[in-house]
């Protein structure tokens, strides 16, 4: 009896008649995240079905599958002719190691295929007699079933299997655009990239180190926080901009208490400039409203001024908790609490202005020709292609 993996999807069933290509793209990711297993990828009816896979690897094809946006949930099935004593046989061997616990269990039938002899009815009730005449020790629980028991008769072949795992959902990388995520080595911003590529959004990133204030490490720990990223958004390149002089100026010629807010200005500035050389169309910030200083709404409009892409911040309404929490989840939070600053933490204002306006920024950004040190530094930008290994 052989395996397979099934996959579902939920949000893309709702694209009409744009689905198949969404459809196509989801199965493109698949076909990469699998590619040293070499599957046979079909899409049939609502679902997409991966065959060929070593039968001893299944669990880890499975959890690969996890990290895909656009899969709802995955499930190893064990593949047969659609016929009824093979389909007891798959469902009796599948239920072998719940047997001796005295599970609960309860049948689900789906018929793709309507010319199958037994209705879906049918097909649940018989089966699950015979699971109960194979393990005595077994119950069934039509309302919280320990294992529910799933039968999909499709046009082919009849799959059988015991649970799913839930997936990443969302959209298919690459169905909705390229937006550039400003990177810190902090805790929101690669929550934030990882909620803008669940949308279906290719990323590029963009982050800014101020050497020698800010360590080799600061800058390796953005690296992985990219890589971590890259599970899951698939690879992007990473743009490393060199920030030191047109933080020290802005230091030593702005006002004090404007400072933190003309780095942002001028960060979202050289982001654009960057994202429209690389094909972007938005940028995404990890900022939260009201969690520091240059994040109130005035300081936000402030930053907004700078630019004329759209800024997506998709952690907008989290407070602190439910961002640390989406980390954990994620992987990225062991390595955001590493101990090296970025070039955020460093030249902070003792005194920062909280409600600055536009037009006061303005003026102070044109105390200084930025320009030639944007230009400068856009110049010395670093770009490395950022990509996870899949197989490890």
């Amino acid at each position: 009896m052989n395996s397979a993996l099934v996959v579902k999807y939920a949000e893309i069933h709702l694209k009409g008649l744009n689905r198949p290509y969404f459809e196509r793209k989801l199965v493109e990711k698949i076909e990469e995240v699998l590619s040293d297993a070499h599957p046979r990828v079909v899409r049939e009816q609502g679902r997409i079905f991966v065959y060929d896979l070593p039968e001893e690897n299944m669990d880890e094809y499975a959890k690969r599958l996890q990290k895909v946006f656009g899969i709802h949930s995955v499930c190893i099935a064990a593949c047969c002719e659609k016929d009824f004593g093979e389909i007891t046989k798959a469902a009796i061997a599948l239920m072998a190691p719940y047997a001796k616990d005295g599970a609960t269990f309860k049948v689900f039938a789906r018929r793709a295929d309507k010319r199958f002899p037994l209705t879906s009815e049918q097909l649940c009730r018989e089966l699950g007699h015979e699971l109960l005449t194979a393990y005595e020790n077994l119950k069934v629980d039509v309302h919280c079933p320990k294992v529910p028991v799933t039968v999909e008769i499709r046009q082919d072949l009849a799959f059988v299997y015991t649970g799913e795992l839930p997936c990443a959902g969302g959209m298919p990388v690459g169905t909705n655009g390229k937006a550039m995520l400003l990177i810190s080595g902090g805790i929101d911003s690669p929550v934030a990239g990882y909620m803008i590529a669940k949308r279906g959004v290719s990323l590029a990133a963009v982050h800014f180190y101020s050497y020698p204030y800010t360590s080799e490490r600061a800058r390796d720990k953005v690296v992985e926080l990219a890589k971590i990223v890259s599970q899951y958004a698939g690879s992007f390149d990473l743009y490393l901009v060199p920030f030191t002089e047109i933080q020290t100026t802005i230091y030593d010629k702005c006002p004090s208490s404007e400072t933190t807010v003309l780095m942002r200005r001028l960060m979202m500035k050289i982001a654009e400039r960057i994202a429209k050389d690389c094909g972007a169309q938005a940028l995404i910030t990890g900022e939260s409203l009201g969690q520091v200083a240059s994040q109130t709404i005035e300081s936000l409009a402030v930053t907004n001024d700078a630019v004329d892409m759209p800024v997506f911040r998709p952690l907008i309404g989290f407070d602190k908790e439910e961002i640390i929490d989406r980390a954990q989840r994620i992987g990225t939070f062991e390595t955001s609490i590493l101990p090296y600053e970025d070039c955020c933490t460093v030249f902070v204002p003792q005194h920062p202005v909280t409600r600055p306006s536009v037009q006061k920024l303005r003026e102070s950004e044109a105390l200084v020709d930025f320009e030639p040190l944007m230009d400068t530094a856009i110049r010395n930008t670093e770009v490395m292609t950022i990509s996870h290994n899949l197989f490890d």
